[in-house]
């Protein structure tokens, strides 16, 4: 551990207000991994082989393992996770996926910080940085190669907020999130973690497959 601490410093920081890398990353795993409930508008876009979707909406999320994520655009498109089951609702298709809830490097990183289980140390083994305006952008590649992903990239603001979230997935596509308007701790009801399926949707349940 203390071995990985000193390779984040040593890659360089030109240290946003003062702070080291290693201070930043602490930083944001402190902001993330104490909060109860987040609240942001996302924009989402998915690249493979030269072709580019974007979506966009709001997440909701209130640990442990619930999120929301709903969808403007498309309109109707739903990901809800109630703690136990994960619900994806596609309009278009007419069609629920029921799945268990994985606690799986997925979901640990790099989306961990949604979860509040986020750990740098844990899940990447070199780290990168540069300036981008008062923001850093700082580039990891993950501990093992198991991991669906290549390379993880964020740009973080000097208070210590995720604002953009890019993997490269080991398939050579790229996700892309952009995260505005975060709001902290707001409070978030059970309803928008409970997903009833609409009329005549047909519904795999995926949860049963051993």
């Amino acid at each position: 551990m203390r071995t990985i601490c000193a390779l984040l410093l040593a890659a360089g920081l030109p240290a946003a207000r003062g702070a080291s890398l290693d201070d930043l990353l602490k930083g944001i795993e402190q902001h993330y991994n104490t909060a109860k409930t987040l609240q942001a508008d996302f924009v989402q876009t998915y690249t493979y082989r030269g072709r580019k979707t974007t979506e966009k909406g709001a997440l909701y999320l209130r640990k442990p393992g619930r999120m929301r994520w709903q969808y403007s655009m498309p309109a109707g498109k739903l990901w809800v996770s109630d703690g136990e089951f994960v619900y994806s609702y596609d309009p278009d298709e007419k069609r629920v996926e029921k799945s268990k809830l994985k606690e799986s490097g997925d979901l640990q990183a790099p989306l961990a910080f949604l979860l509040g289980k986020l750990n740098f140390h844990d899940d990447f083994r070199q780290f990168t940085a540069s300036p981008e305006g008062a923001d850093t952008k700082i580039v990891a590649l993950p501990k093992s190669d198991k991991f669906p992903y290549t390379e993880v990239s964020f740009v973080a603001s000097p208070n210590f907020l995720i604002k953009h979230l890019s993997v490269k997935g080991a398939d050579g596509s790229v996700m892309d999130y952009i995260f505005d308007n975060e709001k902290k701790d707001p409070l978030l009801t059970d309803a928008l973690f409970k997903f009833n399926p609409p009329p005549d949707v047909a519904v795999v349940d995926a949860s049963k497959v051993n």
